[in-house]
């Protein structure tokens, strides 16, 4: 009572590829394997570099910091 039988699974099987379609399943699980891949390399490219590295400084932000009078400033007037 508590797990389905086999006959259930294949039931629900069945219903998802007529759903689906074998096509639209063959993506999604090649598109999932290679999410999968992704965040292990991923995970992997990161514990090496930071170990490798050590304390690296944080990335500095560039830009112009001049007013000019086409620069729109964030705090803007409103109209009265």
């Amino acid at each position: 009572m508590g797990s389905f039988s086999i006959w259930h699974w294949l039931i629900v099987l069945l219903v998802v590829v007529l759903i689906f379609g074998t096509k639209k399943l063959k993506n999604i699980g090649s598109d999932l394997g290679s999410a999968v891949k992704g965040f292990k390399d991923g995970v992997r490219d990161g514990s090496t570099s930071t170990a490798g590295e050590g304390a690296a400084a944080p990335a500095q932000q560039v830009g112009n910091t001049q007013k000019t009078a086409e620069t729109v400033d964030v705090e803007a007037k409103t109209k009265a």
